[in-house]
């Protein structure tokens, strides 16, 4: 079969492919040609040729395609070993029971035993295999860290290209995330520090797949939680939570949250990196999973106690949840329903703000629908500051199309509370208050004006009538 019939066939091509590679044998160099370039067509298969190719795989023993690449790892030519490892990992990703027959073969130790002398890519290479294999189950976890693939993991963690730190991450990461046995195992192989100092890294790339591995390390229990807090990586995760890279945030949110979630005092670690307010913002962001995993991590610091709630409560986090709650739908909306319950939960005061912060909002979205002014006259008087402002801009929608309001405004008093209001320059508010000034003539606005009737007195006393 030539090259290009095999190209042609894709999956089906392959299939036949490794049926005559596996009858032939490998004994000669023509036939080690056939099996660099059946390795050549793994490794460069898109998804949906891997599972076209895997469909069929009742025609190929896993055994057999295992025993076809394995001499390729051998061979002399670096570009020959990255292929094959190549072909392996692409197999094993996408079938538990070829990654089983990799392991069975005894191929793990061969495939790092020379991995610090390899080049960048053949290190890409055999860490793509290690967390193809890692990912399928804690058993193949186990077999991975069992063959000494940890402190290989480690080196490429030291390496200096970008990517091969990226593929260790990554691996390691699928290792941890199992159980807390293989993610102290990972511990133990010295990767915290390491991996604090990828997310310090300036490719955003590497700063995702080492926070998710912290996560996936933090996620277990408070010892572990505790060793990554003791590497010094909340204050640079705390850091990178207004970074403009969604998947990015997603992974910082989730590490923190993993970090939080075990005691009270990793929570207030978490609360003393001055993540509040700045983490209310990503409640607000357009992407879902940033909403649902910043909710979370307000909510795995609120459970704990009355006190870290009531910080929370003061940094206006529950009208942030709320307002996340009201613009998500599914199960993104879930983490923000329960950090409600977990403040109102605590005592009654803190009850009462969750009730409290839900009226505003239902306030806020009637004030907006009102244009009958003597409903909003008492409120000019008597509402707080954040509720004056939408009835501020009510009256600066209505007072510049109606005249009799215009008056009745003057007269009630409410031209003259208007005045009074101090507004920061430039604000909404204050562009509401130009709004309605407008609606006056100069002279009886000043003459509303806090300060006014002073100056109109002086005017009296220095006045100098002529006789």
């Amino acid at each position: 079969m030539s090259q290009r019939q095999v190209l042609q066939g894709t999956g089906s091509g392959i299939v036949a492919h490794l049926e005559l590679a596996a009858w032939r044998g490998a004994s000669s160099q023509d036939q080690r040609h056939e099996f660099l370039m059946l390795a050549c067509l793994l490794a460069n298969l898109k998804i949906g040729s891997s599972q076209h190719l895997l469909a069929k795989r009742k025609c190929i023993k896993p055994v057999c395609v295992v025993r076809l690449l394995r001499p390729l790892l051998l061979d002399v030519i670096p570009s020959v070993r990255q292929t094959a490892a190549l072909a392996l990992g692409r197999l094993a990703d996408y079938d538990v029971e070829l990654a089983e027959a990799i392991v069975k073969a005894g191929i793990l130790p061969q495939l790092i035993c020379s991995l610090p002398e390899e080049n960048r890519y053949y290190k890409k290479a055999a860490a793509f295999v290690l967390r193809a294999i890692a990912k399928h189950s804690p058993q193949l976890a186990h077999a991975v860290v069992h063959c000494g693939a940890l402190e290989m993991l480690v080196i490429c963690l030291e390496d200096f290209d970008p990517g091969v730190k990226e593929g260790a991450s990554w691996a390691l990461g699928y290792v941890a995330r199992h159980s807390a046995e293989l993610s102290q195992a990972v511990v133990d192989a010295g990767t915290v520090p390491l991996l604090v100092l990828c997310i310090q890294e300036p490719e955003i790339a590497l700063k995702r797949i080492a926070a998710s591995t912290l996560s996936d390390i933090s996620k277990h229990s408070p010892e572990l939680a505790q060793t990554v807090v003791d590497a010094g990586a909340i204050a640079h995760l705390a850091q990178m939570i207004l970074n403009p890279d969604a998947k990015l945030k997603r992974q910082v949110l989730s590490a923190l949250s993993q970090i939080a979630k075990h005691s009270v005092d990793l929570a207030e670690l978490v609360v003393e990196a001055e993540i509040f307010p700045v983490v209310l913002t990503c409640l607000k962001d357009s992407d879902e999973y940033v909403k649902k995993n910043g909710a979370t991590l307000i909510r795995e610091i609120v459970k704990h106690t009355p006190e870290l709630s009531q910080f929370v409560v003061n940094s206006g986090g529950i009208a942030a949840v709320i307002d996340c709650i009201g613009s998500c739908k599914g199960t993104v909306r879930l983490p923000g329903i329960m950090t409600l319950g977990y403040v109102a939960a605590h005592s009654e005061n803190l009850s009462m703000a969750v009730i409290v912060s839900k009226t505003k909002k239902a306030l806020k979205n009637i004030l907006q629908k009102c244009t009958y002014l003597a409903a909003l006259e008492p409120l000019l008087h008597e509402a707080p500051p954040n509720i004056l402002k939408h009835v501020i801009g009510q009256y600066s929608k209505v007072l510049p199309h109606d005249s009799k309001a215009r008056r009745l405004f003057v007269t009630t008093g409410g031209l003259k509370k208007v005045q009074e209001i101090k507004a920061e320059p430039g604000s909404l508010l204050q562009e509401y208050i130009n709004t309605i000034n407008n609606c006056y003539p100069e002279e009886i606005v000043r003459y509303y004006s806090p300060g006014y009737s002073d100056i109109l007195l002086e005017k009296v006393e220095n006045y100098q009538p002529v006789l």
